[in-house]
């Protein structure tokens, strides 16, 4: 689809989603909630992960873009092929609406087979998820909550801190470096696509307001906590691409590495008032990239459950646990099959549905959450928490995610999870070098 078909198909309402409920007056969060928490997990969407969860919307079967049924069926964490992932590929699946392109997805495998165009419509097997659906019933699961734009990681994580990424949609390309950078780390001449905009787009680095700037002006503490490597930025922390953070005081006392450094945090009663926290490849949800360069083998690895179950639990046994919302949010699609048509609020998206988990001693249990939530969801439950005022962009047509608590209840008490694998693991674990997402 070209950008002119594109940005007509922006102006008009899918009827898919027509029927999507709507989020009630908004009743702002009460002092009860003194923490806040971001889990941030990688490319996947609901269908793909949720598959068959009680009570939310899921299908069997997807359609491809010749009409005929293709059947959904698993395909694990560790199946060695990679999907696209990109803003091209985001219209190509859409394709106007009708979510049917999945069966033209470019397929990056080291196991290519006679299936290979028909992997996008893969879920996770459910004993690989396991920890996700134990989460899910018992806390809080939301089966409308779209990405921002069609994209992948890098605007995504921009919306996650600042409810906006300057209309970029795709990640920033190289540049003429050998190196990889996301941010004002990047090479001068790398650029980012900036939707319907002709060109390579614009240099990766922005002056945009950003939720840590609320939280700087209110005397709310925060912390970003995320692997960083050798390559300083690359490719998160998502700050990397905020100049004034960047080259400011905050970089060097609340952007955070190694990202285990959380699980520390929590036991020696450090945990800041809001924090977000993005995994290492080790530990991500990503699927298995190709190799490049920079690494000897590709990474792809079952322990993205593991790794948020830890840092669940070490809160949930923490002192923090009476008054703490956490949210488990998957940043893009991944290039895995959907099957609802996203609703369109502005020129750049939404962008497909991802899962996001509500988690807090006030959430619902075992409820699935049909309103309409986004990234910018989280910015004004956060905003409305600490009486930060609003950014003007995401967050202000975004609801409060009232609707996914009950504060009028007694506190549950913390169930620990099992996972298998213990916080002591993860961090006894050495620092990786390589970031959560290479595309």
């Amino acid at each position: 689809m070209n950008a002119r078909l594109f940005a007509s198909a922006l102006v008009t309402t899918s009827l898919a989603v027509a029927s999507l409920a709507v989020a009630p007056a908004g009743a702002s969060v009460p002092p009860k909630i003194t923490h806040v928490v971001i889990l941030i997990q990688e490319n996947r969407s609901f269908d793909n992960v949720f598959n068959g969860f009680p009570g939310a919307d899921t299908v069997t079967t997807g359609r491809g873009h010749d009409g005929r049924s293709i059947a959904l069926r698993p395909v694990s964490f560790v199946y060695k092929a990679d999907l696209e992932h990109t803003h091209r590929a985001a219209l190509m699946e859409y394709d106007d609406g009708k979510m049917d392109g999945w069966d033209l997805e470019h397929v990056d495998s080291a196991k290519k087979g006679p299936d290979a165009d028909t992997l996008a419509y893969g879920y996770l097997p459910h004993n690989e998820v396991r920890l996700y659906w134990d989460l899910a019933q018992r806390y809080a699961l939301a089966d409308r909550r779209f990405q921002p734009v069609f994209g992948p990681s890098f605007a995504a994580h921009q919306f996650l801190i600042a409810g906006q990424s300057a209309h970029v949609v795709d990640n920033p390309d190289e540049g003429s470096s050998s190196q990889f950078f996301w941010g004002c780390d990047s090479p001068a001449d790398a650029r980012a696509l900036v939707n319907n905009v002709p060109g390579r787009g614009i240099f990766p680095c922005f002056t945009y307001s950003t939720l840590a700037d609320q939280l700087d002006s209110h005397n709310v503490t925060w912390r970003y906590y995320a692997p960083r490597g050798d390559q300083l930025g690359a490719i998160w922390s998502a700050f990397d691409a905020i100049r004034a953070i960047r080259y400011g005081p905050d970089w060097h006392t609340n952007i955070v590495t190694p990202e285990t450094t959380v699980l520390n945090d929590i036991a020696k009663n450090r945990l800041a008032q809001v924090s977000w926290v993005v995994p290492n490849a080790m530990n991500s949800d990503h699927a298995y990239p190709p190799p490049e360069p920079s690494r000897a083998v590709a990474v792809a690895t079952n322990k993205g459950p593991q790794w948020v179950g830890s840092i669940i639990n070490a809160i949930g046994r923490s002192k923090y646990w009476p008054n703490t919302a956490i949210f488990v949010v998957w940043d893009d699609w991944g290039g895995w099959y959907d099957h609802v048509a996203p609703p369109r609020v502005d020129g750049d998206g939404l962008g497909f549905r991802v899962p996001m988990i509500v988690i807090s001693p006030y959430a619902k249990q075992g409820y699935v959450s049909h309103v309409q939530h986004e990234f910018g969801s989280i910015l004004h439950f956060t905003e409305e928490r600490f009486a930060l005022g609003n950014l003007g962009v995401s967050d202000v047509r975004a609801d409060d995610l009232s609707d996914c608590f009950d504060f009028t209840k007694p506190a549950q008490t913390f169930v620990a999870l099992h996972t298998g694998i213990d916080a002591a693991y993860f961090e006894r674990d050495p620092a990786h070098d390589d970031p959560p997402d290479n595309d």
